[in-house]
């Protein structure tokens, strides 16, 4: 959870609103945004954002070109207008992957697996007690529906992640929640980084068990090194990239961070 939904826009505004800012930030990083709201990463990878709850959660749906096997990453709910998704580019699920255990990210999981009979991976074990809360957490927003949900892999900082012939690397992002993970895609310079970091901000360390400096050590120690041409969907807003997020992001730029070091 980064951020509370905006009033009076509507799930196709939000969309709209994101494709626009997509095609922005997208535009010469081996990707481009169609107007059909599909942003194809390489002859591979192809993705598309699915906003979902009214906290505007960008849930991803990706496959493999060569396959069509594909997966869902972070069904928060909505699950309707996901599977209109999975529908309309002919996708074969295969998984769902998990980030970490909010309810805007992992509240329709259990469904979704419960209705297409796929296995649910991620995120790491530490996330166990925010997985087993995520109804409690819909009562406490207000978001009822949400479904307690463990996933059929655990998973851990260097394992990676099969979708039809595609690869994703494993990383362990603490910080946010204690048990996140990104996933990357190296070939695409595509990173999944759910709620650790957004385009001008990063993400809130409030939360019970939250560590503000982890989550610092995670996105300058082990997302930088990723390389500044990658670009990154976010777990709400638009896209960008870890370059420019090093030049500008108020928090965890590098002339922040620089500064911080010195104190």
């Amino acid at each position: 959870m980064a951020r509370s939904a905006k009033p009076g826009l509507s799930h196709e505004n939000v969309a709209g609103l994101y494709l626009a800012q997509q095609r922005c930030y997208l535009e010469g990083a081996c990707s481009e945004v169609r107007d059909d709201g599909e942003a194809s990463m390489t002859e591979k990878l192809k993705a598309t954002i699915v906003p979902v709850t009214p906290f505007e959660q960008n849930c991803t749906v990706l496959w493999c070109e060569e396959t069509m096997k594909g997966a869902v990453v972070d069904p928060g709910g909505d699950l309707d207008r996901i599977e209109q998704v999975i529908a309309k580019h002919g996708v074969q699920l295969e998984k769902i992957l998990l980030t970490h255990g909010h309810l805007d990210h992992a509240g329709g999981a259990a469904e979704l697996a419960e209705k297409t009979g796929v296995p649910i991976e991620g995120p790491e074990a530490e996330e166990t007690f925010w997985l087993d809360c995520i109804a409690e957490q819909g009562a406490r927003w207000g978001l009822p529906g949400g479904r307690n949900v463990r996933p059929d892999r655990w998973l851990n900082d260097g394992d990676t992640v099969r979708v039809g012939n595609l690869k994703f690397d494993v990383i362990h992002c603490p910080g946010h929640t204690p048990g996140h993970v990104v996933f990357f895609h190296e070939p695409s310079r595509l990173a999944i980084v759910g709620d650790v970091l957004f385009k001008g901000s990063i993400g809130r360390t409030d939360f019970p068990r939250g560590d503000h400096a982890a989550l610092i050590a995670s996105i300058t120690q082990k997302l930088w090194p990723l390389g500044d041409d990658v670009t990154f969907v976010p777990g709400h807003g638009p896209v960008s990239t870890f370059g420019e997020e090093r030049r500008t992001n108020p928090f965890v730029g590098d002339a922040v961070v620089a500064r911080g070091t010195s104190a």
